[in-house]
Parts: structure tokens; C-alpha cells; sequence
């Protein structure tokens, strides 16, 4: 008997010999008019497993597979705990073979576009047992219900270096799959994931329930009821655009801007200084090398910073000027510490691109908190109750700052949303996520993950309990 089984996309003529004894299932042809991530596929493959160990493949391709370093996983994997182990691996793009490393699991590693790789090696035992634990079906969301199960049971291995090689298929940059959660033809796919990642969180002890706490918006003295701020490092093309966004707002309350220049090195504090208006505040912070949170804690602890402090990007424009009014009656109207609104993706030009509008319906009231676990962000604008994100504070960090203190709210108060457009997000070469190497997209999701490790510990403490593992 072999001691492992293959589950692949199709006969797989890329395999080695060795691997030629092996038993293939062919996973695009395992149902008819089924996914191949179904929770029925994820059965049928348990049905016909005859070995310890099952190599699952992901990605769709021709897989190769270094044998010397397959059987060294195979070793590690055989010496731990883990109930499933994934390597790094090659990457075939337009005919040019790069190494793609991927990130090590941990607790917070809900999002369900963690990337193991093309293929993973799981315990056949605990295959079997996920499928004796079904109670929901679904179409789409059945590998990442097993995936977490199997993460239940212990951490995946990550086996660091690269066993795999395959063609990539998804061609895309960085900046356009960062909106696939969002894009409404995938929104079915979207609501089976959120179901999941619920009952993961539910069994781990981590699900946050309402009600919430609400804001006492009296504890305080301001001199503005708002205030907009904008982190800025070298944007003279299109900071004076911001600013304007700004001061053309129609308000029945009194409103400054707060524009915190990061040292900028070309015209961009010229510009800030030219706008004759004693709503405008030009700061530049003493300390150098902020990050864009690290801007925000000078924004929120300033002394003319108002009860609410209102996001702009030194890149966008709101869409009309009635955006404040629209979030500061949501801050009276639900009594939140935040607001998060909705915006249209445009170019340079603020010409409409793809996906269009950008609103995060998957947020409910009740379970908003919960499925914030499992997606990469929360939505913009977004708008904070200023005395309540002083406690709180930002990272002082670039990327996954407002993210951080969105999931620390999200465990004790109400968030907001305002699910009309309100803001205009410029998509064009000089955003920070416009193309981003595997390096830097790596970093940026092991970061992010490691927040939602964090918030998960933290919403365990909340109920008075440690971190639990339950099947």
C-alpha cells in the first residue's frame, strides 16, 4: 500500500516516478456540476482514501514535485502533531520561474485566502474524522471548513522551502485581488465563508455577541465636532484635491482638517500652507519615520482635534459635500465609537474602475464583528469617537493600522456603517498597494494575522476564559 494518496486536478503527467505507484483521484472531476472545494467533494474523497497520508492539490496545473525535499516534509511532518503540513514552492508567471514563499501559520490565519501553496499533505485519520463532524453543506466553503477544522486539532505545519513547482494561473497584481472578497458575483461564496469562519470562532471560544457598549458622546469639551484627518508624505499631485474635498462640506456643526505632513520632500507643504483658511491645520510631527498610525496619534492627541476624527487619504476626495453631515448623524443616530462608510474605486482621473463600489454589505449588526476575523479590512471612510481611539491608540505602522484599531472597537462597541458611497478611492501607480512583490504581500498578511491572533486572545479574556480548542 502506498503510504500516501493524490487528489489532483486532472492525471497528472508532471509527477514523478516515484509518485507514479500512488493513487491519483482527480479532484475537477470528482462530482458533476460541483465545486472541487464542496463540502461533498471533501466527502467523496474521504470515502476513497486507502492510505495514512492525502497530497491535496489547490491550485488547478501541473504539479511538480521535488522528491528529495517532499520526503523531507514528509519526515518533519510524520515527527509533529500537526494535522496538515504546506511548503513553499515555485512559481511559473509569463514564462519566468520565481521562488514563492508563504507565510507560517497561526491562530489568527482566519482569512479565507491563506495561500499554502498549490498542494498540502493532510493525516488521512483526521480528513476522516472533519467529514464524521458535518453538519452544514456547502457549494463552495467546504476546504476551508476542513482547513480550520484541521487547525482545531493542531497548527499547520509550514515546511520552509519549496517542494512544489506549478504554473500560476491568476496573472492579476496585488492591488486587484485585494478586492475579491467585495466584488458582489462572488457574494454567495462570500456568506458560506462568513458561516464558517463563525462556528470556527464560536468553538474556539472567541465569538463576540451584541449587545455592545454605547458612547456617552458628552464626556468631553471640543472645540470642533470634526475634525478630517490626512497622513501625507509627497503627494503635491493630489493633496490640494483632498483638501478642497473638505472644506466644501456642508455642515450644521463647525469642522477643522488636520493635515499631518510626514516630512514631505517635495511641494506638498507649499501646497498645504497656500489654502487661506483657518480650518486647515498644517502639523508636521517633531519625531521623523511615522508610520501612517503613527500620524494619526499626532491627528487624535492634537489639542484642535474635534469629538470625531474623520479618515481622508492624501490620495482621495469625498463624493459630495454632505459626507460629514451623513457620519456624524450615524455617530448620534446609533450612539457608535465608529463609523465606516462606502466608496467608489476611480482612477486618477475619478473615472469609475472595477469593482466599482465598494461597500461591505457582508457587515451585519450581529455577526459584523465576527466575519471582520475572516476578511482583509473593514471598509473607508472611516470616522472614530475621539476620546475612545485616544484609549486605544494606532501602531505605528503604514499597512493594517486602521484595520488593528477597527477590530479592537468591533469586540466591545457598535460600528456603524453607512453602506452609500460617500468617498472617491483613487486607484493609480503611486498607491502603496498598487503591485506589491510576494515579500511585501506576505508581510502585510502576516501582520495582518497576527492582529486577529491578538484580538482573539483578547475576546477570549473577555468572557473570563483562555484560549479553548473544542471539536
Amino acid at each position: 500500500m502506498s503510504l500516501f494518496d493524490i487528489v489532483t486536478f486532472e492525471e497528472n503527467n508532471c509527477m514523478p516516478p516515484e509518485f507514479k505507484a500512488c493513487k491519483q483521484i482527480v479532484l475537477a472531476g470528482l462530482l458533476e456540476n460541483e465545486s472541487p472545494f464542496s463540502t461533498r467533494s471533501i466527502q467523496k474523497i474521504a470515502e476513497v482514501l486507502s492510505a495514512p497520508f492525502v497530497l491535496f492539490q489547490l491550485k488547478p496545473g501541473c504539479l511538480n514535485v521535488d522528491v528529495v525535499l517532499f520526503d523531507a516534509m514528509m519526515a518533519q511532518f510524520e515527527q509533529s502533531n500537526a494535522a496538515m503540513v504546506y511548503a513553499n514552492y515555485f512559481e511559473t508567471r509569463n514564462g519566468v520561474k520565481q521562488e514563492h514563499p508563504v507565510c507560517t501559520y497561526q491562530q489568527g490565519s482566519l482569512r479565507d485566502d491563506f495561500d499554502f501553496g498549490p498542494a498540502v499533505l493532510i493525516k488521512a485519520s483526521a480528513f476522516k474524522r472533519f467529514c464524521e463532524t458535518i453538519v452544514d453543506f456547502f457549494d463552495h466553503a467546504g476546504w476551508y471548513s476542513l482547513r480550520l477544522f484541521l487547525s482545531r486539532l493542531a497548527m499547520p505545519l509550514h515546511f520552509a522551502q519549496s517542494v512544489f513547482s506549478i504554473d500560476e494561473q491568476d496573472l492579476r497584481a496585488s492591488g486587484q485581488k485585494q478586492f475579491d472578497y467585495v466584488d458582489p458575483r462572488n457574494r454567495m461564496v462570500q456568506i458560506e465563508m462568513e458561516k464558517v469562519a463563525t462556528a470556527h470562532l464560536n468553538k474556539i471560544g472567541a465569538l463576540v455577541k451584541p449587545p455592545f457598549k454605547t458612547i456617552d458622546f458628552d464626556e468631553a469639551y471640543f472645540n470642533f465636532e470634526a475634525t478630517v484627518v490626512i497622513p501625507v508624505l509627497n503627494r503635491e499631485r493630489t493633496i490640494a484635491d483632498a483638501i478642497h474635498s473638505v472644506l466644501k462640506q456642508q455642515a450644521q456643526f463647525n469642522f477643522n482638517v488636520i493635515v499631518v505632513n510626514n516630512h514631505s520632500s517635495d511641494r506638498t507643504g507649499d501646497i498645504i500652507n497656500s489654502f487661506n483658511d483657518e480650518r486647515v491645520l498644517h502639523h508636521i510631527p517633531a519625531q521623523t519615520g511615522l508610520g501612517i498610525g503613527g500620524c494619526w496619534n499626532e491627528a487624535v492627541n492634537h489639542q484642535m482635534c474635534g469629538r470625531f476624527a474623520i479618515q481622508l487619504d492624501s490620495d482621495d476626495l469625498y463624493s459630495d459635500e454632505h459626507t460629514l453631515q451623513k457620519i456624524i448623524d450615524k455617530f448620534y443616530a446609533e450612539k457608535c465609537a465608529m463609523v465606516i462608510g462606502s466608496y467608489n474605486m476611480v482612477n486618477f482621473n475619478l473615472e469609475a474602475i472595477p469593482p466599482g463600489i465598494i461597500d461591505h454589505k457582508e457587515w451585519t449588526d450581529n455577526n459584523g464583528p465576527n466575519n471582520a476575523l475572516r476578511i482583509n479590512g473593514l471598509g473607508a471612510p472611516r470616522a472614530f469617537y475621539t476620546p475612545l481611539i485616544r484609549k486605544i491608540g494606532f501602531p505605528d505602522v503604514s499597512y493594517g493600522e486602521d484595520y488593528a484599531v477597527g477590530l479592537a472597537i468591533s469586540r466591545s462597541y457598535k460600528i456603524g456603517r453607512i453602506y452609500e458611497p460617500l468617498y472617491l478611492c483613487r486607484r493609480w501607480e503611486n498607491n502603496t498597494d498598487a503591485n506589491l512583490s510576494i515579500g511585501k504581500v506576505n508581510a502585510h498578511n502576516h501582520y495582518k494575522d497576527s492582529l486577529r491572533t491578538t484580538e482573539i486572545i483578547e475576546r477570549c479574556k473577555l468572557k473570563g476564559i483562555r484560549l479553548q480548542i473544542q471539536y
